[in-house]
């Protein structure tokens, strides 16, 4: 023993024998096995369980999510209550069909793998050219709809479109007390309106892909180019950054999203949700100097949610101008005849129908209104569509 414990102190290395190891192996699998069970036994109990920061490093999170800020994750609870719509999910990536790529908190699509954690968002969806979707009933495997991060169930798909990402929920994320986070509890503070509102112009369509983000994004850019401070809001849709971002390089001086007001989509929201959401962004807004406001209304005028904002008379009374969106004249004419019909000023038609010039040519038979282009709108000139009467004096700052 004087011998070992001088060979100790003289630092020389000691041979290990195979008896000495096996009995160190055995102990250390005893101590894993436990540690395993007591895990396993918390989950299924459904306590919280602390979530690691390298954990979390490695999860790719979801432009959807991009307001709650990792470092105040702190808990997962894998047998939480019922998901509600805007809860923050961690999920794992098992089969890739749809959606092959993730949009992250700072715009990057990046490519996802089978085995990949995420940071998503439940959420409902609606889109006809993709899926129809809702929050499940618990935290069962469901799918990733949205390539900015919303997970749901998928009841309904485009003939056309593949299947939907496939995902495994391992929980809702918490804070350090083991409450679920929800995006409302990060919204923007909802700001009184000024008495005077700045010119607010709304863009609408026919549907999905009938041109209404190019449309806003070219406006936004038109008016920056007279000299204007432009801000935008996309009020409805789903969480994904791609327009938001479309909308800051044409020249929005600001661009937000009803991810901002707490919401992950709006598919599914009463009209008292959709006049929150509308008048919260706004008054965002309207906090800082601006002298134009553009909004994106989403989908086309005859789904629910849509429809409802824009018949309701709160959004009448704030808007001062439509530009409408239409693939083709007949949408056009269709669409122009409905907003009127709701007291709504149009000011123009664009969209996807003006790439083509017969597309053009049959509408101005049926149209009494300016159909622009996008080179139209985003000429400096734009402005005086919309200020005939009006010297405005541009954004000097």
């Amino acid at each position: 023993m004087k011998k070992f414990s001088g060979t100790l102190n003289q630092g020389k290395a000691i041979p290990l024998n195979a008896e000495a190891m096996c009995k160190a192996n055995a102990a250390y699998d005893t101590i894993k096995k436990k540690n395993l069970k007591n895990f396993s036994t918390t989950l299924n109990q459904g306590k919280a369980v602390p979530l690691s920061a390298e954990a979390l490093r490695k999860a790719k999170a979801a432009y959807s999510t991009a307001r709650v800020p990792k470092t105040a994750m702190k808990t997962l609870l894998p047998n939480a209550r019922k998901p509600n719509p805007g809860d923050l999910v961690l999920a794992e990536i098992i089969h890739l069909h749809k959606h092959k790529r993730i949009e992250l908190c700072n715009g990057r699509r990046a490519h996802l793998s089978p085995g990949d954690i995420v940071i998503l968002c439940y959420g409902n969806r609606y889109a006809p050219d993709q899926f129809e979707a809702y929050v499940p009933e618990d935290l069962s495997p469901c799918h990733m709809v949205a390539a900015g991060g919303v997970a749901a169930r998928v009841k309904n798909k485009h003939s056309e479109v593949g299947q939907p990402t496939e995902i495994k929920p391992l929980g809702l994320i918490g804070n350090e007390a083991g409450k679920p986070f929800n995006l409302k509890d990060w919204a923007l503070p909802k700001q009184p309106l000024p008495q005077g509102l700045p010119p607010i112009f709304a863009v609408t369509g026919t549907t999905m892909n009938s041109g209404k983000t190019t449309t806003a994004a070219c406006l936004i850019q038109g008016l920056s180019r007279s000299g204007m401070r432009v801000d935008a809001a996309k009020v409805t849709g789903t969480g994904a950054g791609g327009d938001v971002w479309h909308m800051h390089d044409m020249g929005a001086a600001e661009a937000v999203d009803f991810t901002s007001a707490g919401f992950a989509s709006t598919f599914g929201l009463f009209l008292d949700d959709l006049e929150y959401i509308f008048d919260l962004l706004i008054g965002h807004l309207c906090s800082k100097e601006v002298d134009a406001i553009v909004l994106e209304i989403a989908d086309g005028i005859y789904q629910r949610e849509t429809a409802a904002l824009l018949s309701s008379p709160l959004f009448v009374s704030r808007v001062e101008a439509i530009l409408f969106a239409a693939k083709d004249a007949m949408g056009a004419k269709a669409g122009i005849d409905w907003l009127q019909s709701k007291n709504l000023h149009v000011s123009g038609v664009s969209g996807a129908m003006t790439a083509s010039p017969m597309a053009v040519e049959e509408a101005s038979q049926v149209i009494a209104l300016p159909i622009l282009d996008a080179k139209q709108l985003s000429s400096s000139d734009i402005g005086s569509l919309f200020f005939p009467s009006k010297q405005r004096q541009p954004h000097v700052g």
